[in-house]
């Protein structure tokens, strides 16, 4: 799939079927997501996989979005290390870029997924969860799978209107 085809192609997915995501497609999934860019290419993100129905139950129980979280067949929690970062804001950039690789991944391969966010209300309940240590702060967790077979579309703001020539108030 052409790069930017993947990019405007790609949709959040929240329905998923029961098929097994298996650990080639989870490899490299994650695999996509470590060449993402980082500052002095520190790679502080890190990745807890959930699987079983249990800790999903429990993660469910953290968010408003609860239903995704059990129904998904594969959970990749990402966090920063903070043991390993050199600037909080340059690190949690370079994570998104990562979480960004790691959807268009999971979207090249038929796949489907859905970046949660609102779970970091509670992130502290995530960590305790995942046994994660302390320098691992949560910043987001995806959620992943086959998806469930339905139309999908969104629109986007024109760019005319988000962009601006030389200073803000010239238009493109």
């Amino acid at each position: 799939m052409d790069v930017i085809e993947a990019i405007k192609s790609r949709r959040s997915v929240r329905e998923f079927t029961d098929d097994v995501v298996n650990d080639t497609e989870l490899e490299e999934i994650m695999d996509a997501g470590r060449w993402a860019p980082s500052g002095l290419n520190n790679q502080a993100w890190r990745f807890i996989v959930v699987r079983d129905a249990g800790t999903k139950e429990k993660l469910s129980e953290l968010t408003h979005y609860g239903s995704i979280i059990k129904n998904a067949p594969v959970l990749i929690a990402v966090f920063l290390d903070k043991n390993e970062m050199y600037d909080h804001t340059k690190d949690v950039q370079s994570i998104g870029a990562c979480i960004q690789n790691m959807l268009l991944a999971v979207h090249s391969m038929g796949l489907g997924s859905v970046w949660l966010g609102e779970i970091l209300k509670k992130k502290e309940g995530v960590n305790s969860v995942l046994g994660a240590p302390n320098p691992f702060e949560l910043m987001a967790v995806i959620a992943l799978g086959h998806p469930v077979r339905k139309k999908r579309e969104s629109e986007r703001k024109e760019l005319h209107g988000l962009v601006f020539r030389e200073r803000f108030g010239l238009g493109w």
